[in-house]
């Protein structure tokens, strides 16, 4: 560089400069003088001629709130309903109280027990402990099942909105239906042209696979209440629009039959098992593919998740496997059952399953054999009053083979006792299973002594194949058929396809 460089960057001529920042310092004297000019005349209420066009007048801008803004008004929304339902609960219990105390004792009693009650349903929540509901529950109407939906064929699944205001049921002869809960009105989706197919990627099965392309197998609603997937032998998962009840996308991918579905609890993240023994992973909203697992020998029959990444299956392979998503890791157990037909999380630690021995088995995350197993869950009643099942209670659970029956009332049947469905109410620890015994049986699952106890026998006729609780544990919903979901080895000719409801309360 020239040592004289510096002296003549600074004694270059002015007419060389970039005029570009005194133009903007001009043009701001002139914004600033030209709004001054403006709000005077505003002021002055100079316009009253109509003088300034409309684009000149001031614009009323409307406030936005932001995300942190919203975050606080709704923790703020529901801190007061805490505390209003808190004031409530100290003005009852200090009704006959006649010594008062200070303000400020009855405002830190407040303070204390809406504490309390936010960790308590924070844990509730999470999943951290269980609602003890199942010794305060009554069956509701009649004591039964009420024939709220009817399909054609088999009802294959059921599931409920997150609000419990809504039903969806799909069925073997390619029926999908949305309903009503309270009233039972149905609105039946349509199935989309082969043409809109093709253009998703299906291809058109050949042969006799024709006939039974449509067959559906399971269903799955998101917690949104905006998503339905379905899937079944088309091997394909259909993503269906809940407000319309239109056709959104087809996802191929799977090599078998799609036998299980499941959205991970609060996202539009899907979960699909199928008889080609993998676990796939899709996101609804972007339409995406993301992830296989692998892991099971033989097809995927269940598939549960809750609002960790955490999904729990369970397979032909005499195995139910918990697989950690986020840490590409998974757990194997090993069923003492030939085939685990069902499974679902309890939480986040314990888990529910069903086999084709007839029995039920409770699981928990460190170990790998069933905590508890609960051996003739639904055996079959010969007696032809059906009476209540209450003496399945004195057989000593656990140490009892399928074949063992009580001499006069009971015996096993290899198709009619296999439990076909378990279903948990959320965050609780009321149970329900069903089978083709003609019954479906509400259990308690104790926490202490990880033990499954009976409550209540419901008759109910047909193969119980879906069962799904509501959020709020009004009610149960189960999907009945004449047939198993999974095929023809057993038929019930008196039973209703269709979608039953068991109204429940508590004391």
């Amino acid at each position: 560089m020239p040592p004289n460089y510096s002296r003549k960057k600074k004694s270059r001529d002015p007419f060389f400069d970039d005029d570009s920042t005194k133009r903007r310092k001009v043009a701001k004297v002139a914004k600033v003088a030209a709004d001054e000019d403006q709000d005077a005349e505003i002021d002055s209420g100079s316009d009253e001629d109509g003088f300034f066009d409309s684009k000149d007048e001031p614009e009323l801008v409307e406030e936005v709130e932001n995300a942190d803004e919203t975050r606080k008004r709704i923790a703020k929304d529901y801190l007061r309903k805490f505390q209003e339902s808190a004031r409530k609960e100290k003005e009852l219990r200090d009704e006959d109280d006649d010594d008062e105390g200070s303000d400020e004792d009855d405002e830190g009693a407040r303070d204390s027990i809406i504490a309390q009650r936010m960790i308590k349903e924070q844990q509730e929540e999470s999943g951290r402990i269980r609602k003890a509901i199942a010794s305060r529950v009554q069956l509701g109407g009649d004591g039964g099942f009420e024939n709220l939906v009817k399909h054609k064929q088999c009802v294959t699944a059921v599931a409920l909105s997150e609000d419990d205001l809504k039903g969806f049921s799909a069925s073997k002869d390619g029926g999908i239906v949305q309903w009503d809960v309270e009233s039972g009105k149905c609105e039946r989706y349509k199935w989309p042209s082969d043409s809109v197919l093709k253009s998703h990627g299906l291809k058109a099965p050949q042969g006799s696979a024709k006939k039974q392309s449509r067959q559906m197998l399971t269903l799955a609603a998101s917690s949104d209440g905006r998503y339905l997937a379905t899937g079944g032998l088309d091997r394909h998962i259909h993503i269906w629009d809940t407000r319309t009840r239109e056709h959104l996308q087809a996802f191929p991918g799977h090599r078998g039959p799609v036998s299980s579905l499941v959205f991970r609890e609060g996202s539009t993240e899907l979960f699909s098992g199928s008889f080609d023994r993998t676990v796939k992973i899709w996101n609804v909203e972007d339409r995406t593919y993301m992830n296989t697992l692998f892991g099971h020998q033989s097809e995927v029959l269940s598939i549960d998740c809750l609002r960790k990444e955490r999904v729990l299956t369970a397979g032909r392979d005499r195995s139910m496997q918990l697989f950690k998503v986020h840490e590409e890791s998974r757990l194997v157990f090993r069923a003492p059952a030939s085939s685990l037909e069902c499974c679902c999380f309890v939480n986040n630690d314990e888990f529910l399953s069903g086999s084709d021995d007839g029995s039920i088995e409770l699981w928990g995350a460190v170990r790998k054999k069933p905590v508890h197993i609960l051996k003739n869950a639904h055996a079959l009643l010969t007696d032809s009053k059906k009476s209540d099942q209450k003496d399945s209670e004195i057989l000593p659970n656990g140490n009892l083979e399928n074949g063992y029956h009580h001499p006069e009332n009971h015996h096993c049947s290899s198709v009619h006792s296999w439990v076909s469905a378990v279903t948990v109410c959320r965050n609780t620890d009321l149970a329900a299973s069903g089978a083709g015994n003609g019954f479906v049986r509400l259990w308690a699952i104790e926490n202490e002594a990880k033990n499954i106890k009976p409550l209540h026998n419901v008759p109910l006729d047909g193969f119980v194949n879906s069962l799904a609780f509501a959020k709020s544990a009004r009610f149960l919903v189960a999907g009945v058929g004449q047939e198993p979901r999974l095929g023809r080895w057993g038929q019930i000719r008196e039973a209703r396809n269709g979608v039953s409801i068991l109204p429940l309360k508590l004391s």
